[in-house]
């Protein structure tokens, strides 16, 4: 789940920013984890309890106080405007999203489920209890069924096609879209670039700078491409050391490290 807040941290001053080029500083003192990386961490404890528990207490309860939690903990990282909203309501309900925001915090349902079938259900699971639009699910299942079989070190070739059978078509390369690409807040329009990102990697770093190159929500889009990327390539250990100085003990001690 390292690799949703790398990617989260790597694009983060791209976001409002953008460039169209591969070359670039990895890290910079400008970098921060945001909205991104909180919520990952929210949803990653709350599945582990869930899991842990063999799956007797109340799943989506469970994703409502941590989210609360996590929320409340860190109220200035750049959540969406909707997701705010539920936050500071005084009766937490979904709102029927269709952004990327479900997409971007589901790591924990790809390394958690015990199948495909699982990872998926896990990933409804954690959208609906705010992303509750069709589309908003999609975007969580689409990138939690491409992190367990990357997880399980399926050939790219197999990924992509389950991910166009059943949610997205990946008919495109980057350097078709990378001048055009414009910011696009919904599931449909940054979890197929952002898996594209990682299907054309030849490594994890290169899915993260495929992602920025391309413009838009490069935080959102960096994350994505990085919590596949994580679950096929690994990380490199020189990569997570120039990372954690950027994250605090409360994240770090979530995705324990």
């Amino acid at each position: 789940m390292l690799g949703a807040t790398i990617g989260d941290i790597v694009g983060s001053i791209h976001a409002w920013n953008n460039i169209r080029t591969k070359k670039f500083e990895l890290f910079d003192v400008r970098c921060r984890f945001s909205g991104a990386t909180v919520l990952t961490c929210a949803v990653a404890k709350a599945l582990r309890k869930y899991v842990e528990s063999n799956k007797r207490i109340d799943l989506q309860a469970e994703l409502k106080e941590e989210l609360l939690n996590y929320g409340w903990l860190y109220p200035d990282v750049n959540y969406g405007r909707n997701f705010m909203a539920w936050l500071f309501a005084d009766e937490q309900r979904p709102y029927g999203s269709a952004g990327a925001g479900s997409a971007m915090r589901v790591s924990a349902a790809g390394w958690l489920a015990s199948s495909l079938e699982e990872a998926e259900e896990f990933a409804k699971l954690t959208a609906e209890i705010t992303h509750s639009h069709a589309e908003g699910i999609k975007g969580a299942q689409a990138v939690a069924a491409a992190i367990y079989l990357a997880r399980q070190k399926t050939p790219k070739e197999e990924i992509k096609k389950y991910i166009e059978e059943k949610y997205y078509k990946l008919d495109f390369a980057l350097k078709d879209i990378r001048m055009r690409y414009a910011f696009n807040p919904t599931c449909a329009g940054t979890v197929p670039p952002a898996l594209v990102a990682f299907l054309e990697a030849e490594d994890f770093e290169d899915a993260l700078r495929n992602a920025v190159s391309i413009g838009g929500d490069s935080a959102t889009l960096a994350a994505v491409a990085g919590s596949v990327a994580e679950a096929y390539y690994g990380i490199p250990d020189d990569i997570i050391k120039q990372a954690l100085p950027f994250l605090d003990d409360e994240i770090k001690n979530t995705l324990d490290f």
